[in-house]
């Protein structure tokens, strides 16, 4: 792939299943610089069965660069149990191999996930990114995306660490 032209976007199948979770690997690696707990070799097989959910349900693209799988994307519409306003989209995966970067494979995945959302009905796409993953932030950003719910953490550690009220208190 030149810096002129576009990869190739296209549906995965089930034989790009194996080089897709070696790919979720990584970003869940990458993640772990940015406090995910999410254990990235652990989950290997559990996401790749959810991935192949993914393939089954037509939310798995990836990007291609002479055959080679260079990024993909998992999305679905939401299915819960609560009435809703809009149909929501969910973007639960997108991962751009490094060396491909900056070169719109990322902007081409998400414009084809954003594409088949709202062919299947999706108003509003959703998704989260570390909070301080400053580069996929600014990715969604620069598409538009706004902030629409913040998670918080705390930890339960040790709870005389975490003491705020002064010994002279008790």
């Amino acid at each position: 792939m030149t810096a002129d032209t576009r990869p190739v976007i296209e549906s995965a199948t089930q034989d790009d299943l194996e080089a897709i979770a070696e790919l979720w690997v990584r970003l869940a690696r990458d993640q772990r610089d940015h406090d995910s707990f999410v254990r990235a070799d652990a989950n290997r097989e559990i996401m790749r069965e959810t991935l192949a959910a993914h393939v089954h349900a037509g939310g798995l693209l990836v990007a291609r660069d002479e055959g080679s799988i260079v990024g993909f994307t998992s999305f679905s519409i939401e299915r819960g149990s609560l009435a809703l306003d809009a149909t929501r989209g969910v973007l639960s995966n997108i991962y751009v191999e490094p060396a491909y970067r900056g070169r719109g494979v990322g902007t081409a995945l998400l414009e084809a996930a954003e594409a088949s959302l709202r062919e299947q009905g999706a108003e509003v796409v959703i998704l989260e990114v570390m909070a301080d993953n400053k580069a996929a932030r600014g990715f969604y950003e620069r598409r538009e995306y706004d902030a629409y719910r913040v998670a918080m953490k705390r930890s339960l550690g040790d709870p005389s660490e975490n003491d705020t009220h002064s010994k002279e208190d008790s």
